[in-house]
């Protein structure tokens, strides 16, 4: 049986993988019964959202592969996965990298399944608004992986059809990195019709696709589109803002602040596994990724980090080991899982604007990230210094979400900031596991 293109479309209740902490419990019902009601379809949703957050998708492991990669984070630990990142040694035999891969596409097949089914059942309890809110999130959702699969290894395998046996979805040739946005955007286009208006911090919404619509489109360059995304989000003030100072998303427990668009939510029986790698063993964790000493001294820097220093701590002596505190909470992994803030949405529309050489009002968006950290208005003043200074700002805002590596690649600024040079480092390597599992899948040049 190939590893990811066939599982039974099943209910995924509680789900998770975790490579290296306790596996979580997973309620898994045959595919017959799987959908067949209002409650079924209901409880399949959520089990869509409880892939992506599994510790393999954004409880952990891909966003590991860019914060790992991304220079600013050092690994302290034992374990070989995460040395092999940031190292510059990565295989196809990683094991973040497998998992990752894996989860991201048990998501795609989720959403498969609910886009098949959904349409055609006939329980009155199931309105046609409530069938076009689940399909609206399923798109949602397969476009936000197939965009973290685009961003990660280039274009991919497209599996847009449900997957009943073994033999469904095989053969399958890799699409081009074009091929696989344009399916990121037709999904997405998709999805917002479908979707109401309103704002949810948990759940897909018509405004949670625009803001996905927004990262699609500074990612393709496409200046003006991303300007006009964003917008829709910031111009909502009175649903989307900064919150203030910056640690009020996350400090004494705060969830679902004015800051989030979408974060997935955890409980003590759905955990986010990012606590474990971050927090120092006084703290329950294992410290295996910790700040570097420059990111450290980043944060530090009034000049910089402003009150983003919030974001790392230090254990007392003798050890006075950095850590990061943005996942930190009691029960100890409850924390959310960050997809997207309305701080991107300010930063994609200052690079946006100043591509398009509205510099003025770039300084304006850019100066209100700014302002919430406690930092002076920026000084730049011409296109490059703009876009240098917005770069600077993310590595600081997001050093612990999935942004720096990527942020890197697709800025063209990889080589200067971190020195590698061989371009086909530049996507990570496809599975050997997927490889002998599917023939018709290539390898990505270098691996």
């Amino acid at each position: 049986m190939k590893k990811i293109r066939y599982i039974l479309p099943f209910l995924v209740l509680l789900t998770s993988c975790q490579q290296f902490l306790n596996v979580q419990p997973e309620l898994q019902v045959d595919e017959s019964q799987a959908i067949t009601n209002a409650s079924t379809a209901e409880a399949a949703v959520n089990g869509l959202y409880n892939r992506l957050g599994s510790d393999n998708y954004y409880g952990s492991n891909f966003p590991a592969l860019s914060y790992l990669s991304g220079g600013d984070i050092q690994w302290t630990g034992s374990q070989s996965a995460p040395q092999e990142i940031t190292a510059r040694k990565l295989t196809a035999a990683n094991g973040y990298v497998s998992s990752a891969w894996s989860a991201i596409y048990q998501t795609i097949l989720q959403a498969n399944y609910l886009l098949e089914v959904v349409p055609t059942l006939k329980d009155p309890q199931l309105t046609a608004d409530r069938k076009n809110q689940i399909q609206g999130e399923a798109y949602a959702l397969r476009a936000l992986s197939y965009f973290d699969l685009a961003r990660g290894w280039g274009g991919v395998q497209l599996i847009l059809n449900a997957t009943h046996t073994p033999s469904d979805n095989t053969g399958i040739s890799r699409s081009t990195l074009d091929e696989t946005y344009a399916q990121v955007l037709k999904d997405l286009t998709a999805a917002e019709p479908l979707l109401a208006a309103t704002t949810n911090r948990n759940k897909v919404t018509r405004k949670t696709v625009w803001a996905l619509r927004a990262r699609y489109h500074l990612y393709r360059r496409e200046w003006e589109q991303a300007e006009t995304y964003a917008s829709k989000l910031i111009d909502d003030a009175a649903a989307y803002k900064l919150a203030k100072p910056y640690n009020a998303f996350f400090a004494n427990n705060a969830v679902a602040t004015t800051e989030s668009v979408f974060e997935i939510a955890y409980t003590n029986s759905f955990k986010n596994g990012h606590y474990n790698w971050w927090l120092p063993p006084a703290l329950s964790g294992r410290r295996e990724w910790a700040p570097s000493d420059k990111l450290v001294a980043l944060l530090n820097d009034p000049n910089v980090g402003g009150n983003r220093k919030d974001l790392i701590a230090q254990t007392s002596p003798p050890g006075n080991l950095w850590y990061g505190k943005l996942y930190y909470r009691t029960p100890l992994g409850t924390d959310p899982a960050y997809i997207i803030r309305i701080t991107e949405l300010y930063l994609i529309r200052a690079e946006a604007r100043t591509q398009l050489g509205k510099i003025a009002a770039a300084l304006t968006d850019l100066n209100a990230v700014r302002d919430r950290a406690g930092l002076a208005v920026s000084q730049a003043t011409t296109k490059d210094a703009l876009l240098l200074a917005i770069e600077t700002e993310r590595q600081v805002e997001f050093p612990f979400e999935a942004d720096r590596w990527f942020n890197l690649i697709r800025t063209g600024r990889v080589a200067v900031v971190l020195g590698i040079t061989d371009a086909s480092k530049y996507v990570l390597p496809i599975p050997n596991s997927e490889l002998l599992a599917d023939k018709a899948l290539t390898q990505n040049q270098g691996y």
